[in-house]
């Protein structure tokens, strides 16, 4: 009887019993828990990290946080590859304590509780330590310029033919005796190319008040016209002709677009100016305008940074300032110091900038030419085998 029990074993059927069963699998709970306060942060956020223990990787993870208030809460599930947590909904200063579960089917195994730990800001981020030498950079070569120019030293800027114009266009208009008419734009006074136009409206106010010349600004906004009717009496009395200045000679038209264009564009039907000028901040009205102004037969001198309305007045003016030149404008005609050497300032940061640039993505380019390399490398060593 004993051997024939033997063999039924062996052959596999007689089912052992439940004392020779395998073990089920233990799983350690996560190791090395360690709680943190973000670093180069502004406060209010604590970091986590872990290992998993010996055995199997576990389904997920549970981060279980404890604060003096309100006691032990789970605040995330975590799966088997995430060993790591980022808390962003605490205090700054209060103590938190964090335990992590590793979660199977069958149980659920918790961690010795972390030290506590308090969030709070810092006060420098240095990840953006690159930022901070951009700029270091930058001003430096912004004063040193500055500097440059109040000693005497020439700077150069590119001739701009638009701006060059100027004078020839005023003095035009003080041979035909027509007036000039000024459109700074429709935008408010907030926006950049706004600021650079108005800029622009002094020198021109000036040269018109040397030469005697009819200046007309309308304008769209109350606050752009207020700005340009005290820069234009400035520009008059700094050219020596105060007396000359009219007060209606900039005035506010309307606050709607097309009714504007449509003002601007009888007003010029009307004065017939010899020379128009369009800087600033333009939209759908770019065109009606520039087309009105062309048919007049005056010379047109506009100026944007939108690049959507540049064809258009590009098409129908006279000459175009393109993106920047319009910000260049100032101190291309005035020629002061801090100007220009503001400006020198911006092109050579911008020239280091466009440097560091190529050398970067020459420096990835030849990375990825030599890992792809080390790959053919070993695709021929696999191929040779």
């Amino acid at each position: 009887m004993i051997p024939l029990l033997v063999l039924l074993l062996a052959a596999g059927q007689v089912a052992p019993s439940a004392d020779t069963a395998p073990p089920a699998q233990q799983f350690a709970p996560p190791d090395g828990v360690r709680a943190f306060d973000t670093p180069n942060d502004a406060g209010k956020s604590i970091s986590l990290s872990w290992s998993a223990g010996e055995g199997t990787m576990p389904e997920a993870w549970l981060v279980e946080r404890t604060e003096p208030d309100t006691g032990p809460k789970v605040i995330a599930t975590n799966k088997p590859d995430e060993a790591g947590y980022l808390d962003e909904d605490v205090r700054d200063g209060i103590p938190y304590t964090y335990r992590v579960a590793a979660v199977t089917a069958a149980d659920t195994v918790w961690s010795e509780p972390s030290p506590a730990v308090k969030s709070s800001p810092q006060f420098f981020n240095m990840y953006r330590l690159n930022i901070l030498i951009a700029m270091v950079i930058f001003f430096a070569l912004v004063v040193y310029y500055i500097e440059s120019a109040k000693r005497g030293k020439s700077l150069f800027v590119r001739r701009i033919a638009g701006l060059d114009a100027v004078e020839e266009a005023v003095g035009r208009a003080t041979e035909m005796g027509k007036p000039i008419v000024y459109v700074p734009g429709l935008g408010s006074v907030a926006d950049i190319a706004t600021i650079a136009s108005l800029n622009i409206l002094g020198e021109v106010a000036k040269k018109t008040a040397q030469y005697d010349s009819a200046l007309l600004v309308p304008n769209r906004d109350p606050i752009v016209y207020t700005v340009a009717r005290e820069i234009v009496k400035e520009s008059y009395t700094k050219a020596g002709r105060p007396d000359a200045f009219r007060q209606d000679s900039v005035f506010f038209v309307t606050s709607e677009q097309f009714a504007y264009a449509a003002a601007v564009d009888g007003l010029m039907a009307r004065e017939k100016p010899a020379t128009n000028f369009f800087l600033g901040m333009f939209w759908a009205e770019s065109l009606i305008l520039a087309e009105t102004g062309a048919q007049t037969g005056a010379i047109q001198i506009a100026g944007t940074d939108s690049v959507f309305q540049l064809p258009f007045f590009i098409t129908a003016c006279d000459y175009t300032l393109i993106g920047e030149e319009l910000y260049a404008a100032s101190a291309y005609l005035s020629r002061e110091p801090l100007l220009l050497g503001s400006l020198k300032g911006q092109d050579y940061g911008k020239i280091i900038i466009l440097a560091i640039v190529v050398l970067g993505s020459a420096l990835l380019l030849l990375s990825g030419i030599s890992a792809l390399s080390s790959l053919a490398r070993i695709a021929d060593f696999f191929s040779v085998r």
